[in-house]
């Protein structure tokens, strides 16, 4: 067997015979792997406080033919206060199924994982709309995906005028006499169009720290919601 010392997040738990648990990690360069902690669930076991949902911890992995064992663990971040929340619990559980859906095994997760715990973090440390960080994160993940909407100009006509619509079915920004020829395009405001803008290009650490009106967030849920399923075909 070989081991392995990897920082993960434990995106799933299940209990497994009297005190084991069979759990889903997302890790930076191997992916979304399966472990067994063996008796993380007796009263003592040393494996308990990193073998929770949304434990974010360096670990100490064996693997074998078929999964990972975890040998030991050392937590880094519990997100607490997300675990005592339960509008914020919600909004993770729905976030934590999409991240599921996207990754895979021996795949790099490094940009994915890093988003994921970017917006984990805004959920369980600031006071920010929940709807918002849901919309933002699934534009980011959208771009990291390899389905970045063209923001730069009208996907049809190429003029940087006048972007006042989201097409769904060409994948970015038309203007307004492209629209036409779209009726499943939706219209949005100035405001709307940068904040799509601001959160595919910001710097990562940066794509929470703006504000938007109800109107805008409204918007922004519609699009980064029918975009994503659309995409990932949810």
């Amino acid at each position: 067997m070989k081991t392995l010392k990897v920082n993960g997040i434990i995106i799933a738990e299940n209990n497994m015979g009297d005190f084991d648990k069979m759990l889903t990690m997302l890790t930076p360069n191997l992916g979304k792997i399966s472990c067994s902690a063996r008796g993380a669930r007796r009263p003592k076991s040393q494996l308990m406080a990193g073998t929770q949902f949304l434990c974010f911890g360096e670990y100490m992995l064996f693997k074998g033919s078929d999964t990972y064992t975890i040998n030991s663990c050392e937590p880094i971040e519990v997100f607490y206060n997300i675990r005592t929340d339960y509008d914020k619990l919600m909004c993770v559980a729905e976030i934590t199924k999409i991240i599921k859906e996207v990754t895979t095994e021996n795949q790099n997760s490094y940009n994915t994982l890093k988003l994921f715990l970017n917006t984990l973090y805004t959920i369980s440390e600031t006071d920010k709309d929940l709807n918002f960080v849901t919309a933002v994160f699934k534009l980011r993940l959208a771009k990291i995906l390899g389905f970045s909407p063209n923001v730069n100009e009208c996907v049809s006509c190429k003029t940087k005028e006048n972007l006042n619509y989201f097409s769904f079915k060409d994948n970015g920004f038309k203007c307004d006499t492209c629209s036409k020829q779209d009726t499943g395009a939706f219209k949005m405001s100035e405001a709307t169009r940068n904040s799509i803008i601001y959160s595919i290009k910001a710097d990562s650490k940066k794509i929470f720290s703006f504000k938007v009106s109800d109107s805008v967030q409204k918007e922004l849920d519609v699009i980064a919601k029918i975009y994503l399923e659309d995409k990932l075909d949810f």
